[in-house]
């Protein structure tokens, strides 16, 4: 387990200071790794702002805190752990529009260097992957780096081709007469 570090989709964070759940994989951290982990998680600012900065404790689970900022603290975990094998399970599934380019910030700074097994749905998660699979029905039926399977037809292509026509669909207002 040495080896592996774990961002999921739901973060637990413990009744406990800031500072000790950042340190949880390496609990005799000293303070300027856990501020230099949390810069490049993107959460040192938000931490700073907190009533008593890392010495903050947070309720069981994380409940002060936003689904974004819980996420960064758990990257920040990550992080101090520096593992060589990253997993990262839909990290960025219920991340808020506020907090995304920070996550993202946050994650291309964990997984510089590392080797990545990456679940998620969302384009911008693993569209730089050098190699995804996809999966249907428990089994890998396409394989290869974004481009590739964009040049192919498949489950990959249309998952891509319905996400972009989604988001650019309009609501109309319509005015009638009575």
């Amino acid at each position: 387990m040495e080896n592996f570090s774990f961002v999921f989709q739901n973060v637990y964070l413990f009744h406990d200071t800031i500072v000790s759940n950042i340190r949880f994989g390496q609990p005799d951290a000293p303070m300027e790794n856990v501020i230099e982990a949390a810069k490049k998680a993107c959460c040192h600012e938000f931490i700073e702002a907190l009533p008593d900065g890392y010495e903050t404790v947070i309720g069981e689970g994380g409940a002060s805190l936003s689904g974004g900022e819980k996420q960064r603290i758990s990257i920040a975990r990550a992080m101090m752990k520096d593992a060589p094998v990253i997993f990262l399970d839909e990290a960025t599934a219920n991340v808020d529009p506020e907090n995304e380019n920070d996550l993202m910030r946050a994650i291309e700074a964990l997984t510089a260097e590392k080797t990545v097994i990456m679940i998620a749905h969302r384009l911008k998660t693993v569209e730089h992957a050098d190699q995804i699979l996809v999966v249907d029905r428990g089994r890998v039926v396409q394989q290869g780096n974004h481009e590739e399977l964009m040049e192919e037809d498949g489950i990959y292509r249309s998952f891509i081709s319905e996400r972009r026509e989604a988001a650019s669909w309009k609501v109309k207002a319509s005015a009638t007469a009575l």
